[in-house]
C-alpha cells in the first residue's frame, strides 16, 4: 500500500520516506551543519552539503572537467552540453532539464502555491523560492563574489554575476548573433525579433514583453505610486523614476557633454543639448 501525504497528496512506497517528506510541511530540519549552522530535512542532504565546506567534488564532467558535489548535479550539467531537456509541460510544451523544474513550472498553470512565508504570508510555488524570499526579511546574503565581494541571496545569482568578471556570455541569438550573460535576457531579446508580447493588460489589452512592465503599467489604472521621496514626499510608479528625481535634491548630474563639459540630470536633456552642437 502506498503512503500518501495528507497535505499535498504526494505518494510514497515507504512510511519512512513519507515521514521524511512531512518535515517539508512542518518546516522541521533536524540535521544541522556544525560549520555554518544550516539545517536540512534529511541526513543525506547534510552529507552532500558538507562537501561545500570540505571542497570535495567527487563527480566531474568528462567534457569540461567541472566538478560537482552530487551525481544529480553532474547529470543535470551534462544536459548543458547535449542540450537535452527531457521533461516537457503537457500544457504549454515548455521543456526542462530537470524534473523538479517541470514540477514547479506546472504550478504556474494550476495556480498552486504550497509554500507560504510566516512573516508576510506571501505564497510560493516551490520551497526554494520561499527559502530565497526569507532572506529578504533576514537580510542574509550567503553567497559572495571572491573578486568584488558583492553578496547574493542565491547561488545561481552569484554564478550569473561571475560572468561579468569572466566575460562569459553563453547565450546567443540565432538571428543576430548577439550574446547574453543570462538565458532570460536572451528569451526577452528574442521577442524583439518575434514581436511577441505575452503579458497583456486585462483592462486595456495593451501587451508587454516583460511581466514587470505589465506590473508597472497597471499602476496607471490603479494610480498606485509605491516609491516615495523621503525629502519632499513626492511619489512615483517606478523606483527608477524616484532615483532620477533624487538628483534634483542631491544636485547629481551624471550626464556630461563631451564637447563643452556641461552636465545634466537627465539623459534626454543631454541628447537635446547635443543638437545645439550639431546645428
Amino acid at each position: 500500500m502506498p503512503y500518501s501525504c495528507e497535505v499535498c497528496e504526494k505518494s510514497f512506497t515507504r512510511n519512512s520516506t513519507l515521514n521524511a517528506h512531512m518535515r517539508i510541511h512542518r518546516r522541521e530540519r533536524p540535521f544541522t551543519c556544525e560549520v555554518c549552522g544550516k539545517s536540512f530535512f534529511k541526513s543525506s542532504d547534510l552529507k552532500i552539503h558538507m562537501r561545500i565546506h570540505t571542497g570535495e567534488r567527487p563527480f566531474s564532467c568528462e567534457i569540461c572537467d567541472k566538478g560537482f558535489v552530487h551525481s544529480g548535479g553532474l547529470t543535470c550539467h551534462m544536459r548543458t552540453h547535449t542540450g537535452e531537456r527531457p521533461f516537457s509541460c503537457e500544457v504549454c510544451g515548455k521543456s526542462f532539464a530537470q524534473s523538479r523544474d517541470l514540477k514547479t513550472h506546472i504550478r504556474t498553470h494550476t495556480g498552486e502555491k504550497l509554500f507560504s512565508c510566516d512573516i508576510c504570508e506571501k505564497h510560493f510555488v516551490s520551497l526554494r523560492n520561499l527559502t530565497c524570499h526569507m532572506r529578504i526579511h533576514t537580510g542574509e546574503r550567503p553567497y559572495s563574489c571572491k573578486v568584488c565581494q558583492k553578496c547574493f541571496t542565491q547561488h545561481s545569482s552569484l554564478n550569473v554575476h561571475m560572468r561579468i568578471h569572466t566575460g562569459e556570455r553563453p547565450y546567443s541569438c540565432d538571428i543576430c548573433k548577439k550574446v547574453f550573460i543570462r538565458s532570460g535576457a536572451l528569451t526577452l531579446h528574442m521577442r524583439t525579433h518575434t514581436g511577441e508580447r505575452p503579458y497583456s493588460c486585462k483592462l486595456c489589452q495593451k501587451g508587454f514583453m516583460q511581466s514587470r512592465d505589465l506590473k508597472v503599467h497597471m499602476r496607471t489604472h490603479t494610480d498606485e505610486r509605491p516609491y516615495s521621496c523621503k525629502v519632499c514626499q513626492k511619489c512615483f510608479t517606478q523606483c527608477s523614476c524616484l532615483n532620477v528625481h533624487m538628483r534634483s535634491h542631491t544636485s547629481e548630474r551624471p550626464y556630461s557633454c563631451d564637447i563643452c563639459k556641461k552636465t545634466f540630470i537627465y539623459a534626454n536633456s543631454l541628447t537635446l543639448h547635443m543638437r545645439n552642437h550639431i546645428c
